[in-house]
């Protein structure tokens, strides 16, 4: 089965659990803690995080991570691009290094327009709505 890899689960995860711009920076054990997310796997991927400009990273004792711009302006794409790149598009849904547009595999002209369907619905997907949605979730789940 085809999905985004655990990295860019793990970083909407984290970064669900953010306070927006202007609020409390959150200790990264924290954070992992709370998104359930393995503490050496989002310090490892954090820097990334703050270098793509999603996350910006608060020094000293009160410091922490928080989002760098409200959930509502950050997309699925920017956050899977900033952990993973475009690895999960693959070039040929077969696996073959020769497949292009000049010299296709039976599967490609699908693939293609598959990617490009994904790729426009995690660009018209935000943050803001993993939140909501996690949020609407929440009085379905049985608390940890």
């Amino acid at each position: 089965m085809l999905s985004l890899a655990k990295t860019t689960g793990y970083a909407i995860e984290a970064m669900s659990h953010l306070d927006p711009p202007g609020g409390q920076p959150a200790r990264l054990r924290n954070v992992a803690r709370r998104a359930h997310v393995p503490y050496a796997y989002l310090a490892k991927r954090m820097p990334e995080l703050v270098a793509a400009g999603l996350v910006r990273s608060v020094r000293g004792k009160r410091g922490g991570v928080l989002l760098a711009r409200p959930p509502q302006e950050i997309t699925l794409l920017e956050i899977s691009e900033a952990v993973e790149a475009r690895r999960w598009l693959g070039q040929c849904l077969l696996g073959l290094t020769t497949c292009s547009d000049e010299r296709a595999c039976p599967a490609h002209a699908f693939w293609k327009e598959a990617r490009a369907q994904i790729e426009s619905l995690l660009r018209r997907t935000t943050l803001a709505d993993v939140i909501a949605h996690e949020r609407r979730l929440a009085g379905f789940l049985p608390p940890d």
